[in-house]
């Protein structure tokens, strides 16, 4: 019997042809890495209600491959907004909480933000929303249907509501800097406040639920499109990215590729891999230690190879006084089209350079739009060039070979500025960045080489800042030698953890706006795990001490070069009482509002004893 979710039936009544490609069809969508994607922000404030603010701060930094300066201002706003509903939640201290409590019968599956049970047995059921558009839940039936269902799991529901946290969306003026900024955003998400909605109970939502399941097992077509007018996926810029369907920049379906197979999850038949990583690294020398390879190499780095190749790059042919060019992403394509054919006995295709072929599609739509940057036609140059080269590179990794190896250089000329103030550089391919993230999404794995002489090593996950990602969860290890067999090895291990992981509950489901269920669906429909209670008098103290482990952590990580300037300073005591009046003469910043947004005491006093000897020098 199938199992249906209140966001399963939503996109149903939204929009048949979405329904169709996510639950019929079952197409892997390629994941949004917005800094203010709604299911993450979701997630990341439940797990800071149910833990602490730590745990959902790193939980949410896990989530992108690198951090970026909107990603930090983000959990700037959760450091605010976490405290503030665990305060609201304070009023029912002699009450027993349940987070995310799963509702799992034969034919329907959700998961309950909070039930509230008060003493005398009686439970309230509430649902938090990130969202300002209260208006837009008003209408919504998840909460009645969840009453009905917990009743059948034993609660005594009494009460309904919505908990809305607010949204902050202001944007960086042109003359402000990040700093002002900042704490411009600070004191807005500051002085927001929670919404408490109670709901009215309407028996006949689960009656109306019921009988849209009826209608799903009865409908054949799908392929009406926007039934009720308010299918966020009908327009581009909202519509999900599948990776086995080829769009134009209007989001139009060009072609839909073969939907890979289902895989014995003990058993890799198929590997699709991102390495990237600074020059001379050992990157190309790696993949050709794959089996049965052939390179589509650019950059011409073929010489200590021995793998067959085919180079992409212009082609100038003369005949006469007749001088013809052939693009190299022309023969790119050709490549492609050829291998598609799958008429040879290759089983490995490896990419070298991944940045260069999107050059080489920059240059192509140049030509074909008669333009010679995309600022020439800025409404659609950028989203025609990009959807050229994401839509090229779906055929990529979907070609019928057991390994697809994608290279990259690594780019080290960004920087990331933490919430201190401190800039950070992030380490990440060289890849143009909205490109860089699709393609991510595309892969099973995301690696950086490293090298330090002789010592060779793929790193998968170390810190924020260094780029990573895939698609395959559960990495059995951060970092493996530059070897093809223990990559093999990592394979293996991540699918059985992936198994093994399909019995652990998710909480994905009804995290979405009802404007944009369709786009947030559940995607847990198939989980067995059974009933859990995750109650928060239980895990008080294990979350306690992972706030403190993890907080020592942190400033180890990123207080440690201050910690060495400093010790630096302290050796020689005489050097600094004879440095002392230079160093009062060279300070001439005001002292007043010297700390920047979201720091707390603590990072206070850690700071250089400057602002210490200015007090006392003002005092004077």
């Amino acid at each position: 019997m199938t199992q249906y979710s209140y966001s399963r039936v939503s996109l149903f009544n939204d929009c048949h042809y979405h329904y169709d490609l996510r639950y019929n069809q079952r197409l892997t969508e390629i994941p949004k890495f917005d800094a203010d994607n709604p299911l993450i922000i979701g997630r990341a404030l439940h797990s800071g209600v149910e833990h602490d603010v730590t745990t959902a701060i790193q939980d949410y930094f896990n989530e992108f491959p690198v951090l970026t300066d909107a990603i930090i201002e983000e959990s700037m706003k959760l450091e605010i907004l976490i405290p503030k509903v665990k305060e609201f939640l304070e009023q029912f201290s002699d009450c027993e909480f349940i987070h995310e409590y799963k509702i799992d019968h034969d034919d329907f599956i959700g998961y309950v933000d909070l039930i509230i049970t008060a003493p005398d047995g009686t439970s309230m059921v509430m649902d938090f929303k990130y969202s300002n558009h209260i208006k837009n839940y008003m209408d919504s039936g998840q909460l009645h249907i969840y009453k009905d269902r917990l009743e059948q799991d034993g609660f005594k529901v009494k009460r309904l509501a919505y908990l809305f946290v607010p949204k902050t969306s202001i944007k960086q003026k042109k003359d402000e800097d990040l700093f002002h900024f900042r704490k411009r955003l600070v004191q807005a998400v500051e002085e927001s406040n929670l919404t408490f909605v109670p709901i009215e109970f309407k028996e006949m939502e689960s009656v109306y639920f019921l009988n849209n399941t009826r209608k799903i097992e009865k409908t054949t077509d799908f392929s009406k499109r926007n039934n009720s007018g308010n299918c966020f996926s009908c327009i581009p810029r909202f519509a999900p990215d599948y990776l086995e369907i080829i769009t134009d920049y209007k989001g139009d379906m060009i072609m839909q590729l073969p939907s890979a197979q289902r895989r014995n999850v003990e058993k890799v038949t198929k590997r699709v891999i991102w390495l990237y990583g600074a020059p001379f690294t050992g990157k190309t020398t790696f993949a050709n230690g794959f089996p049965n390879p052939i390179m589509l190499n650019t950059d011409g780095n073929i010489r200590f190879v021995d793998a067959p190749y085919l180079r992409i790059a212009n082609e100038v042919t003369s005949t006469g006084r007749v001088t013809n060019t052939k693009l190299a992403w022309d023969i790119f394509k050709d490549a492609l089209f050829e291998l598609e054919k799958k008429n040879n006995e290759f089983k490995t295709v490896i990419v070298d350079l991944l940045e260069d072929t999107f050059e080489a599609c920059r240059l192509y739509m140049y030509e074909k739009l008669g333009i010679e940057h995309e600022a020439d036609n800025s409404f659609k140059a950028w989203d025609m060039v990009r959807t050229e080269y994401l839509s090229t590179m779906k055929r990529v990794v979907h070609l019928d070979y057991e390994n697809i190896i994608l290279i990259s250089h690594e780019d080290t000329t960004k920087d990331v500025t933490k919430k201190s103030g401190d800039k950070i550089t992030a380490i990440k391919p060289n890849l143009q960045e909205k490109a860089a993230l699709k393609i991510a999404g595309m892969v099973d794995i995301v690696g950086r080489v490293v090298a330090d002489d002789d010592d060779r090593r793929i790193v998968f996950k170390s810190k924020d800042y260094v780029f990573s990602g895939g698609r395959l969860p559960n990495l059995p290890v951060s970092e493996i030698e530059l070897d093809v067999d223990q990559l093999f090895d990592v394979y293996d291990e991540a699918n059985k953890n992936l198994h093994a992981s399909k019995n652990k509950p998710k909480s994905e489901e009804n995290k979405d706006e009802p404007s944009r269920s369709n786009e947030n669906a559940d995607k847990t429909e198939e989980s067995n795990t059974p009933n859990e209670r995750r109650r928060t008098r239980r895990n008080s103290e294990d979350s306690s001490k992972t706030e403190k482990v993890d907080t020592e952590e942190q400033s180890v990580d990123e207080e440690k070069p201050k910690r060495e300037r400093r010790s630096r300073k302290t050796e020689d005591e005489s050097e600094q009482k004879e440095e002392k009046p230079r160093r009062q003469r060279r300070e001439r910043k005001p002292v007043e509002d010297d700390t920047p947004p979201g720091e707390d005491a603590l990072a206070e006093e850690e700071e250089t004893p400057k602002r210490t000897r200015r007090t006392r020098r003002t005092r004077d």
